[in-house]
């Protein structure tokens, strides 16, 4: 019997004792070929199933060896429609679903103090603005940052595809954890594993949708800090190779962290900094004005004695606030397009044009300042851009 096939598409690794088998492969070809087989049929191995009936608008078959792939064909075997539903908290908003993981493994809680930074860490997550926080060892720099990555707005259901994408493309299990990728490359790195090479996928990409956090960010090397202004700017990388070039997202929030000199003791109350001018000003200038430029928000941390805390649970139901308010414009704060039109009450239309002339503010720098004023107006229920907004946004800003 003459069987129909130009509506099917098999995918799997056939084993020499003819065995379907499941590879990491799999997955991301699927996901980004999906839109091409509405309609059609796929058969994949039984192994795959349950990662690749996440992904919605497929009609799937299973097998487990190459004579029941055949059988399943020859029988005609009604497909499962796909299933994109997730077992984890969800909002909805308008028509789409957001999900998220409430469980802190790391928690701000555990930072006494600190209350700057820990605002500073909640305007860079609500609307997933770039942070590099400087200061002595011990400040609790890298702390926040770590916990940063538990307090990420929800994704939606498209994020977390292509979260499990990349996490394929890194040999990681798939589990649907809708929880942002961190990603935390050494200061040693080369510049292909940030970037991505031939063979490999680059840190930048694999934080696509999450967050790449450079700590001791003027001991990489110049070449590489001065290479992530493109894909910080765009939101992608394009990765030559022999015979192609292929483009990855890094829509990221770019975390950093710093020492305020060599030796890391400028702003200490109880060590000697060692350091001298020349050797301070040489470290600083590791990091160019132009990749400053895009940082959204930069705090110098000091020694506190202040016992205060606040859990991250609590810093999180403020990151959905913000959240659903930049949901229903259609972007993060971070990612508004250049044209966008804030609204701006006089006073802080005032304060701004003060700061333009007194600072010479480009007009990157304004736009990057008013996008942080629009997330500190989202957390604080402003209706518009108020002079208190602009005044902390402008506090953000590294000078010098």
């Amino acid at each position: 019997e003459e069987v129909e096939l130009k509506n099917l598409v098999v995918f799997g690794e056939l084993g020499l004792d003819g065995r379907l088998k499941d590879t990491n492969s799999i997955f991301p070809i699927v996901l980004s070929l999906a839109s091409k087989y509405k309609g059609k049929t796929i058969l994949i191995p039984k192994d795959s199933f349950e990662k690749i009936s996440k992904i919605p608008n497929l009609n799937i078959l299973t097998a487990s060896t190459l004579e029941e792939a055949i059988e399943v064909i020859r029988e005609k075997k009604e497909p499962i429609k796909s299933n994109s539903s997730l077992k984890y908290n969800s909002i909805k908003l308008g028509a789409r679903d957001y999900y998220y993981c409430d469980e802190f493994q790391e928690d701000f809680k555990d930072i006494k103090g600190q209350q700057i930074a820990k605002r500073v860490a909640l305007i860079s997550a609500s609307g997933m603005h770039n942070i590099l926080l400087n200061g002595s060892a011990g400040v609790g720099k890298s702390m926040i940052i770590n916990r940063l990555q538990y307090i990420l707005p929800p994704v939606s259901f498209e994020e977390l595809l292509e979260i499990e994408k990349q996490n394929s493309l890194d040999n990681k299990k798939i589990t649907f954890n809708p929880q942002r990728p961190f990603r935390y490359p050494h200061h040693n790195s080369s510049k292909s594993a940030i970037f991505g090479g031939r063979n490999r996928i680059g840190e930048i990409a694999l934080a696509n949708n999450g967050i790449l956090f450079f700590d001791e960010l003027p001991q990489f090397k110049k070449d590489i800090l001065e290479d992530l202004r493109l894909p910080l700017q765009e939101g992608k990388v394009l990765i030559s190779r022999v015979d192609s070039k292929i483009e990855y997202k890094t829509n990221i929030l770019f975390a950093s962290a710093m020492n305020p000199c060599p030796c890391g003791n400028l702003f200490s109350n109880h060590k000697e900094c060692k350091c001298s001018e020349r050797e301070i000003q040489k470290y600083k200038n590791r990091i160019s004005e132009p990749l400053i430029d895009r940082i959204d928000l930069y705090l110098e941390l000091r020694e506190d004695n202040d016992n205060s805390t606040i859990s991250s649970k609590e810093m999180y139901q403020k990151v959905l606030v913000a959240f659903e308010k930049q949901m229903k414009r259609g972007y993060f704060n971070s990612k508004l397009p250049e044209n966008w039109e804030f609204e701006i009450e006089e006073e802080g239309r005032e304060i701004l044009e003060k700061a333009k002339e007194n600072f010479s503010l480009s007009k990157r720098s304004e736009f990057k300042i008013l996008k942080v004023a629009q997330t500190i107006s989202d957390l604080e229920n402003y209706d518009k851009i108020n002079k208190k907004a602009i005044l902390e946004a402008l506090s953000y800003r590294k000078r010098g």
